[in-house]
């Protein structure tokens, strides 16, 4: 049961949630996802999981229903506003209020101001330490904040904790904009559907519609099942699925899927699958899965803080209690504020949420553009990418054949050459296959043609209308002991044997996508060191297409086999295999085993295709070459902003640590240091969803 997860703002609260849950029988695989805040949970184990969450984080409760974030919002900010004018006050007036009765008027102001905005901390504070959970930014906090009151740093312990609201107001917005990002998708989940029946139409939800039964989509509605047009011509916007904006026509005999916007037309929809199969929904099931795959930027940061902040503490425990000790005339009150300095500038909020932010934000950004990236770790795989593998029919050409040329040998006619092809292929789905029934044109009853054999990676054998015929390439006429004299033809070429007597060959053309070469070129620019393509056509047709993109190497007659035993070398001739990756470029659905064995494997045109989904790391919806190139500096981009917030963060760190112990950094410039260098670090995390739009 998916159910969301109201409340959840941090990711390092997300994280602890799932390894408590993970810990309990049952629940030992459940993923809790912070870009849509969602968690899939066995009903029966509901109440368990709530407790659960509960002691972790006792704002963050289990809705099976959407709740009113909006709202929560706004009432969250009026505490924010006074307590900020209060501390306004506290500030200008400090002297004044100091003067009053036991400086009543000073504390009366500043500690509403502290606890109007430091109660939560406080309270997740106290309950994390009784669960012994010390080290967390709470606990942080409040220790530091209360070390500045007893002190007399009043304005100080409002400021740190009044800083620290601000910044995680920031945080929270900045993670609300990603995920509005990755949500927007839910923009294309349909609302309804138009039910024929018995003349009529009722609107009902799209999960009620039953594979077979009909649907009207009216002009201006967004399709709500995978179907094929039965009646009706229109252009439909498929710019939700494909991040394009190009308008498809659409008529009868066109296969139409879920999340489509119907232009100007009526259209009457056969439904061929139910909607938990639609393409609408794999591709939402796949976006919300795609956070729960941590990039090993995201692991390390993990494991970084759990070690980090305790050794600050342990630091400034030392720093406030041996210099006193050890140094003659040493203060403790100055070792002390000293000391609580460092306590400020040791919480590694600019890391924990910054980090994963910048990566669903890359995710987002990218689901924009019709590019489905399975998780963070193949964002980071992408942009490690070396070497890119294409398969070439379908990938780097358009795979929509034609014959130009009709040879036919020994007494046969052209006609004869080409019904016994096209009879020979009446089964196959293969694009030669069409290409030869299309130039055929006449309808070929099926009862013609017995005992056919497709044979891999050779052709057909078919008895057609009582005549023995094998239509395929080269290697088929070698294997069948067919004397043939037109071994060398160049191109694509479909050789002939009728009751097995060489009977001539056809020739089929294909060719390139307008973008196929433009992407070979960016690629090299962009840094990819080599480019291969890999394709089971004749070596003389691969040949002409290597050429004409200039790509570094090519194999051709690859059985599916081969294909995966060539990529494996080509993957172990990377010069570092820890930081170079392969990519693996097909068609999604006779590439699936290619795509599989990858370092990243992707499919492209996989709008609507079961294996694409299924089988790799990433999907561009969009039959585009060019489509891979934005993935590719997507990924760069995110992984360049990720590692910028690092070094942002660690950096003015260690900066004002060093500047604390020495006494030169208040508490002001340690507030800076913390809650400053979050919202920096948030902010550039968000860029990532603009990522790859920019050279």
């Amino acid at each position: 049961m998916r159910c969301l997860l109201e409340g959840l703002d941090c990711a390092n609260c997300a994280a602890k949630i799932e390894k408590e849950l993970n810990k309990i029988p049952g629940l030992e695989n459940a993923k809790v996802n912070f870009a849509t805040k969602s968690i899939d949970l066995p009903e029966e184990m509901l109440t368990v999981a709530q407790e659960i969450i509960t002691r972790i984080e006792p704002e963050v409760k289990l809705k099976k229903e959407r709740g009113a974030g909006e709202k929560e919002e706004k009432e969250n900010l009026l505490p924010l506003w006074v307590s900020g004018l209060l501390f306004v006050i506290g500030v200008i007036y400090h002297e004044q209020l100091h003067q009053t009765a036991y400086s009543l008027l000073e504390y009366a102001v500043l500690l509403t101001a502290y606890f109007l905005v430091g109660w939560p901390v406080i309270t997740r504070a106290v309950r994390n330490l009784i669960r012994g959970e010390v080290f967390d930014e709470n606990f942080l906090m409040t220790l530091a904040t209360a070390g500045a009151i007893a002190i007399h740093q009043l304005p100080e312990a409002v400021g740190v904790m009044l800083f620290y609201a601000v910044g995680e107001y920031f945080q929270d917005k900045a993670v609300n904009n990603s995920r509005r990002s990755i949500k927007a998708l839910l923009a294309i989940q349909p609302a309804y559907a138009n039910l024929k029946e018995n003349g009529t139409t009722r609107r009902v939800r799209p999960e009620e519609v039953a594979v077979g039964e009909t649907i009207v989509v009216k002009p201006g509605e967004r399709v709500p099942l995978d179907g094929e047009v039965i009646a009706g011509e229109s252009f439909v916007d498929t710019s939700a699925l494909t991040g394009e904006s190009t308008p498809r026509k659409m008529e009868a005999g066109a296969t139409i899927l879920a999340g489509m916007v119907n232009g100007g037309g009526l259209l009457t929809v056969k439904v061929t699958k139910p909607y938990a199969e639609s393409s609408v929904a794999r591709i939402l099931n796949l976006v919300e899965k795609s956070a729960e795959r941590k990039a090993p930027t995201e692991q390390f940061i993990t494991v970084f803080a759990r070690y980090y902040t305790p050794i600050v503490v342990g630091a400034a425990l030392l720093l406030a209690v041996l210099p006193p000790l050890l140094l003659p005339g040493a203060s403790f009150k100055a070792w002390l504020a000293r000391a609580l300095v460092l306590l400020v500038i040791s919480c590694p909020c600019a890391l924990v949420i910054s980090i994963p932010l910048g990566y669903f934000g890359g995710i987002g950004g990218a689901s924009r553009h019709g590019i489905l990236i399975k998780g963070a770790n193949f964002l980071d795989a992408l942009a490690a990418s070396h070497t890119v593998v294409f398969d070439k029919t379908g990938t780097l050409t358009k795979g929509v054949f034609r014959v130009t040329e009709v040879v036919p040998r020994n007494g046969f006619s052209k006609e004869e050459v080409l019904a016994a092809a096209a009879g020979a292929e009446v089964y196959s789905n293969h694009p030669i296959a069409h290409s030869l029934r299309e130039a055929y044109g006449r309808a070929i009853p099926v009862d013609s043609v017995r005992d056919y054999q497709e044979i891999p990676a050779h052709g057909i054998s078919a008895v057609v209308e009582g005549r023995q015929v094998l239509a395929g390439n080269d290697r088929l006429m070698h294997r069948e002991a067919i004397a043939h004299e037109d071994c060398e033809v160049q191109g694509t070429i479909v050789y002939v044997a009728i009751d097995r007597e060489y009977a001539g060959y056809i020739v089929i053309s294909d060719e390139l996508k307008e973008d196929a070469k433009q992407t070979v070129q960016e690629l090299k620019t962009l840094g990819v060191q080599k480019v291969y393509m890999l394709t089971g056509d004749d070596a003389t047709v691969a040949a002409r297409v290597a050429d004409e993109l200039q790509v570094d190497g090519f194999y051709a007659e690859l059985l599916p086999e081969d294909k995966v035993t060539r990529l494996e070398e080509l993957m172990a001739g990377l010069p570092n295999r820890k930081t170079q990756k392969l990519a693996f470029v097909g068609d999604g659905v006779n590439d699936a085993p290619v795509i599989t064995r990858a370092d990243i494997g992707v499919a492209m045109g996989g709008l609507g295709s079961d294996a694409a989904i299924e089988a790799a790391d990433v999907v561009l919806m969009e039959d585009a070459p060019s489509k891979l190139v934005l993935a590719i500096k997507t990924a760069r981009q995110t992984k360049r902003i990720v590692r910028q917030n690092i070094y942002l963060a660690l950096g003015i760190k260690a900066f004002f640590i060093l500047l604390g112990v020495f006494g030169v950094a208040t508490i002001w410039e340690a507030v800076f240091a913390d809650v400053g260098v979050t919202i920096l670090a948030v902010f550039n995390a968000s860029r990532t969803l603009r990522a790859g739009e920019k050279g």
